[in-house]
Order: structure tokens, then sequence, then C-alpha cells
């Protein structure tokens, strides 16, 4: 039996890495003849994107989308030993369906627990170096979203808010500053307006300049303050005071569940899209065993239609995956129709419990 486990190891094994080598070099020579105009028109060389950014979006790809490679991939060398009669000769040799499936389980939860390691630890630090170069690839409508001037306005916590009128994400700088602090009545206990705010590298604390401040003191009196400049020290960096939607995405699992954390202390419930992205991590992985023996029940036995009905089937029920994903996660993030967790872990409820039955029928056949 052993030899016949490293056989559809490596079956399994082979033919994901053939399907991970040949979406890489479709998605890359597709993309780089899409985007080569842009990344010439930023000042760039697509050379350089090849080196410094085109690795790490082609990890991000590969993660995104490796449970449905391997539900193809088991479709494909699976309907092949089944038209090779090769499972009907295991089954009658006196070994039941559940021995043949053996392998595909201990593959799939090896892959999973990579991909599950590399989704919470890896894949944040490569797209912290795929994010920084990614708007320089994006249309000029979409790369405004992330460098053209906008208006801020954040909670620091129940009692502190603040709102400037022009931000500049790239520079950190921006023009009308506000700062309010109220008690726990409500009642404004200290205000500053400044005409321009900055941050500072070096010190690691914004500066405001052309700035008056104003604090109320006891019975209803109120001092006033003004300056040139004036540090504001808010003890986080400009990324996570002003995060943006991509910010989810560059962190590891533990500073992710901090961040959400603290965004929550402040106040903050607009976090869904961060919430997405954590349950995602665990999901996806989770996504690939149950896909594994999705793609096994429905390829293990010969049919008339043979490879081409199969293939045409998985990538019909991979579309649909894919599809009820993103729908789920646009709904979750903003309208709030579902939450996070419900609805990252949806589909593979869903399709576990389709794999289950099929897998249990085919067994019991």
């Amino acid at each position: 039996m052993k030899i016949l486990d490293r056989y559809i190891i490596k079956k399994y094994i082979g033919t994901l890495v053939f399907m991970l080598a040949l979406l890489s070099i479709i998605i890359v020579v597709i993309d780089v003849q899409s985007k080569a105009p842009r990344i010439e028109t930023n000042g760039y060389t697509v050379n350089y994107f090849l080196v410094h950014f085109y690795p790490y979006l082609m990890l991000y790809y590969i993660i995104t989308f490796f449970s449905i490679l391997v539900f193809i991939t088991v479709i494909y060398f699976t309907s092949r030993i089944a038209n090779n009669t090769e499972i009907v000769a295991f089954i009658s040799s006196g070994a039941s369906f559940h021995r043949f499936a053996k392998p595909y389980l201990v593959t799939s939860l090896v892959i999973a627990a990579i991909i599950l390691m590399i989704n919470h630890f890896v894949l944040p630090w490569s797209n912290i170096k795929k994010n920084e170069l990614e708007i320089y690839t994006m249309s000029t409508v979409n790369r405004e979203k992330f460098t053209a001037n906008k208006q801020i306005s954040t909670q620091l916590n129940p009692q502190e808010y603040i709102f400037i009128n022009s931000y500049n994400r790239q520079t950190n700088r921006g023009s009308g500053y506000l700062y309010q602090k109220f008690d726990q009545n409500k009642k404004l206990l200290q205000q500053i307006n400044a005409t321009e705010i900055y941050w500072d590298e070096k010190k690691k604390v914004f500066i405001i300049s052309n700035y008056l401040e104003k604090t109320s003191g006891k019975n209803d009196t109120e001092q006033l303050k003004n300056g040139d400049t004036k540090e504001q020290n808010f003890k986080h960096s400009p990324e996570e005071l002003f995060p943006n939607e991509l910010l989810g995405q560059n962190k590891t699992t533990p500073e992710l569940i901090k961040f959400i954390k603290r965004e929550r202390d402040k106040g903050n419930s607009n976090i869904n899209t961060y919430l997405n992205e954590l349950h995602q991590r665990t999901a996806m992985p989770i996504s690939v065993v149950i896909l594994t023996f999705l793609a096994l029940s429905l390829s293990s036995q010969k049919k008339r239609g043979g490879l081409g009905l199969n293939l045409a089937l998985g990538i019909s029920i991979a579309f649909v995956f894919v599809f009820s994903f993103e729908v789920l996660k646009m709904l979750s993030s903003e309208d709030g129709f579902f939450s996070p967790l419900f609805a990252m872990w949806l589909p593979n409820i869903v399709f576990g419990s389709l794999a289950f039955y099929l897998y249990w029928k085919r067994a019991n056949q």
C-alpha cells in the first residue's frame, strides 16, 4: 500500500507544481503586457518591477487561488487514474475507499498547514513589498484613491478626535487640522486648530504649524494659546492612525489582532475589512482539505465524458466557490449584512457539507 501512497502523493504534488508554474507564467506575461505602459509612465522600468514587484505579486495570487488550483489538480490526476481503471484495481484487491483516500488526506493536511503559516506570517511581509509599488501599476482613477489628498477623520479613543481637511498618505502631510478632546459628559475640554500638519520621521511625532489652542478651565473659563509649531504625539504612526484598506494585508496575524483590538477600543466600528482579512487567513487553508475531498469524490469514478467532463465540472465549481467568497466578502465589508466570521467560513461550511455527502456516498458504493 505504501507504494500506492507514494504514487498518489507524487501525482498530487507533481501536478500541483506544474499547475502553479503554468499559472505563474501566464499571469506574469499577461500582467506585464497590460501594465508596462503605466509602469514606464511613472518613471520605472519593467525589469525593475520583474525583480522588486512581481515575485511578491505572484505569491499573493498563488495563495489567493491556491485552494482552486488544488481542486483542479485533484480533479485532473484522479480522473486520469480512474480512466485507467487503477482505482477499480485497488478497490478490487480488498482495500476500502477510505484507505485509498488516505494519501489525499495526508497531502492536503500538510499543504494546508504550510499555507496556514504563509498566510499568517509570510504573506503579510510579502504584501508590504507588493503594496509599495502596486499603486504605480493602477489606472489614474484607482491610483488617486491612494495618492490624492483626502479628508480625514479618526477617533483616537472615546474622548479624542482628529479631523484633517486635506491629507496625503504618501507624504504624510495635511492642511486644515482640528483636534478635539471631550470629557465623559461630552463637554469640550481642549481644541487645537492648525494650518498644517506633517509627520516627523525622526522624532516619530506629528508637527502642527500656525496653531491656536483653546482649553476649558474651571467655571467655564477658557485659556487661549497660539504659536508657530507644536508637537502632537499620538503614540502611533500615520499608517496606524489613518489606515487604508491595504493595511490589514501588511500585518502579521498577531499584529492584526492587536490593531483590531485597538480600533475597537477607539470606538471605530468600521473594521469589517480587517476582520475579513483575519478570518480569511485560516478559512482559505482549510478549504484546501475540503476541496481535495470534493474533487476526489467527483473524479474517482470512470465516466463516459472522461477527463474533459470532470475538468469542466471542476472549473464550474471552482468559479462558484471564488464568486461566492468574493460576494460574501463584499457583503460583510460594505453592507455589514453578514458578520466577517460567518462570511469567511460560509463557503467552507457549504462546500464541506457537499464534500462530506459525496465522499460518503462514493465510499459506500
